[in-house]
């Protein structure tokens, strides 16, 4: 498998769930960005090091938290040595709202991965938009660039859609797998 690390800012527990469900399809590893819009050490060096990075971040006012963008910014030292060039990356979100602008913080972490000279994973889950789908069904979002979840307002993180949470599973092995497929493209 490869290193994957997901770095997300979850504002109420729901990114979080999310997070957690797509380093468990990557076999990756989780570093929350804080409440402060920081990232520990250890975390800098694990995006660094990895193979495949997966951002994360709620959907608030049409974009990604602040504290996402604080996080983006600061990736600019990484920007100005090349350390993420060609990485594999991908990433999520979540808003209350069905719409939520959900696709302008998609396209924010698009843009950030193809400064830093990235390798940007599409979804590759069809979507569930017949009549027979449920709300627990996969991409019942209808996203290609990658998955999006909607959480109610007055929702715990426990309330989450099933398949909200399987989707950004299955969208975690995806991308660590097609990260595996250039490791072992280099190797070979």
């Amino acid at each position: 498998m490869s290193n994957t690390v997901v770095v997300y800012h979850s504002g109420y527990g729901h990114t979080q769930r999310m997070a957690e469900a797509i380093a468990e399809g990557a076999g990756g590893a989780l570093y929350p960005i804080d409440s402060d819009g920081n990232l520990s050490d250890d975390g800098w060096a694990a995006l660094d090091a990895a193979d495949a990075i997966i951002f994360g971040s709620p959907t608030y006012m049409g974009g990604p938290s602040w504290q996402f963008k604080k996080f983006a910014d600061t990736s600019s030292k990484a920007w100005f040595t090349n350390k993420w060039q060609d990485k594999v990356f991908g990433g999520f979100t979540n808003s209350a709202s069905l719409n939520g602008d959900k696709l302008n913080t998609l396209e924010y972490f698009v843009l950030l991965a193809g400064q830093h000279g990235g390798l940007w994973v599409s979804l590759g889950i069809k979507p569930a938009n017949v009549k027979a789908s449920k709300r627990d069904d996969a991409n019942r979002m209808g996203s290609y660039i990658a998955p999006m979840a909607q959480s109610d307002a007055d929702a715990v993180p426990s309330e989450m859609s099933a398949g909200d949470l399987e989707t950004a599973r299955l969208y975690g092995t995806r991308v660590a797998g097609i990260a595996q497929r250039f490791s072992l493209a280099q190797i070979a």
